[in-house]
């Protein structure tokens, strides 16, 4: 099963409603203030309640009993939903079986004014702009973002490349092989890694860009509202990017995803594809996990000596990289072949990206910045600026190989945020440097390839993934060992001996039976923790962000 920022985390989600919920969870814990400060009695404020473990019914029993009431059940964090009045909201968070009373964060205006709070300056800290003043801005390079789907926004539609479908005729803005039936972004993800790569911050006046604003995205949509995806969707995507890369020349393929699948490199499908990328000239970058902080923690496909694997730093804010700071959650090496990994970092915390509006993020965490956009976190992000670094690199260097690029990338990245290597691989990439001061070499040299021989479910890891019925609910078989997404016998020889091409494309079992929509269950993947630190503002046994169910495409919503 696929992760990026997809999977549900039981329990200890902390609801990240910035800062202005942090500053109000400690008024609501402190001690009652002079009765003259307090709001009027009759004043009803709406809340989340999270609850502690083992706390059974009696936090809702206290929300009653203070006179308040529950309004909806919360899972995704732990806790439930309730009004009451706001007069009783700190001697409720006090209580032993509570963890935390938060002001619900939809009733709070974000808009141009919280905009004044927010700092999120990745394009500096990789130095994307010193690129932009000498004309380097990605223009005729395109990324393709295999993902959730990429909402048409003013920062990305012009630059949306449309898909047409030589068969009927039908164009698109995307290829859609996710089960749904168009190429909306239900789910969120995409279209905020789209705006990290791409997006030319029209909404805001040009203040919230990503790190090449000119470059076109090809959304590749292999997952739903719920962010589900099999490794087989994923397959499919990759097969389709390499089969029509000349027509819309693809020189990125950005991957913000993972499964926690130990099976050997050597063999594995997923690993197989993404080399398949590579050697067809698409530079593949790809996401460590939000796994960290322990060693041992990159997953697949970002396990592949090929791509190039990303982890994430916290820029703090600032331009400079003399402060930043390491984030428990990005993974770290070495992978479980024993290979060194991460390659290269980048600003992976607090950074600001596009919405999808109406998105499942959107409405589960409706944390806005000037109304366009909204914060998240993770090595999915991170990974959406590097491809955003890769594409300046390729406008400037057009002749580049993959190979080419990875070198250039790792060997011009300065120090920061950590001295392991199995952290941050080289440190942060620095786009000026990589576009007009590349060193001469080149990765990968020796390298063994795959043969894309092994288990399809070993790909899949721990995730266990259900397919609909032909009514469209969740209801179908478990597509275990061998079913793909479309419930088709998976044939690994079949697949990894064919030619990847548009004509062989579509006489393919991936392009003539319909796909399915599937869910993970039986499992609380990627539902480990975020390990929190002090410097989030956390306790030290406290997630950091909040991810829905499905969420390994590695982020966190804030």
């Amino acid at each position: 099963m696929i992760v990026g920022s997809f999977g549900l985390q039981r329990g200890r989600a902390l609801l990240a409603a910035a800062l202005v919920a942090l500053v109000l969870l400690a008024g609501l814990g402190a001690a009652p203030r002079a009765t003259s400060a307090r709001p009027a009695a009759a004043e009803l404020m709406r809340v989340i309640v999270q609850e502690r473990a083992g706390a059974g019914s009696a936090p809702e029993e206290a929300v009653r009993r203070l006179g308040g009431q529950v309004t909806r059940i919360l899972p995704i964090v732990g806790g439930f939903a309730a009004t009451l009045p706001a007069t009783v909201a700190g001697e409720l968070a006090r209580l032993p079986g509570v963890r935390a009373v938060t002001p619900d964060g939809r009733l709070k205006v974000q808009g141009t004014a919280s905009a004044s709070t927010v700092r999120s300056v990745y394009p500096k800290v990789v130095k994307a702009d010193t690129a932009w003043q000498r004309g380097i801005t990605g223009r005729g390079v395109t990324v393709a973002v295999l993902d959730t789907g990429v909402a048409s926004v003013p920062d990305l539609a012009d630059r949306l490349v449309q898909v047409r479908d030589d068969l009927t005729g039908q164009v698109t803005p995307c290829k859609n092989l996710s089960g749904e039936l168009d190429c909306n972004d239900r789910y969120g993800h995409g279209t905020f890694i789209a705006g990290l790569v791409a997006g030319n911050g029209a909404s805001s006046g040009g203040r919230w860009k990503g790190v090449a604003p000119e470059a076109s995205i090809l959304s590749v949509k292999t997952a739903g509202a719920d962010g589900s995806a099999d490794v087989s969707n994923v397959l499919a995507a990759i097969q389709w990017v390499v089969s029509f890369k000349d027509r819309y020349d693809i020189r990125v393929l950005n991957l913000s995803l993972g499964t926690d699948s130990t099976q050997d490199w050597k063999i594995d499908p997923l690993n197989y594809a993404v080399e398949r990328a590579w050697a067809a000239g698409m530079t593949v970058v790809v996401s460590a996990s939000n796994e960290g902080p322990a060693a041992g923690t990159i997953t697949k496909p970002a396990d592949d000596p090929w791509v190039i694997t990303v982890g994430a730093t916290d820029d703090r804010g600032t331009a400079g990289v003399s402060d930043d700071q390491l984030p428990d959650f990005s993974g770290r090496g070495p992978t479980a072949h024993g290979l060194a990994k991460p390659d290269v970092a980048a600003p992976g915390a607090h950074v600001i990206s596009l919405r999808a509006p109406g998105s499942t993020i959107d409405t589960q965490f409706p944390y806005y910045v000037d109304g366009s956009y909204r914060q998240g976190s993770g090595t999915s992000m991170a990974t959406g600026v590097v491809s955003g670094v890769a594409a300046l690199t390729l406008q400037a260097n057009p002749d580049f190989t993959p190979d080419r690029v990875k070198h250039v990338l790792k060997a011009t990245a300065r120090d920061a945020a950590s001295d392991d290597p199995m952290a941050v691989g080289s440190g942060v990439v620095d786009a000026g440097a990589a576009a007009f001061s590349p060193p001469a070499g080149v990765a990968n040299q020796g390298l063994a390839r795959s043969n894309g021989k092994g288990s399809l479910a070993l790909s899949r890891g721990s995730v266990q993934v259900r397919a609909d019925n032909l009514l469209g609910s969740v209801l179908g078989p478990v597509l275990g060992a061998t079913l793909t997404a479309q419930l088709l016998v998976w044939n690994p020889g079949g697949y990894s001996g064919a030619q990847w091409v548009p004509s062989d494309w579509y006489v393919s079992t991936w392009e003539v039976y319909r796909w399915y929509r599937v869910s993970w269950y039986g499992t609380d993947w990627p539902g480990r923790k975020w390990r929190g630190s002090t410097w989030y503002g956390q306790e030290s046994d406290e997630s950091y962000g909040s991810s829905l169910a499905g969420s390994a495409w590695y982020g966190a919503w804030e």
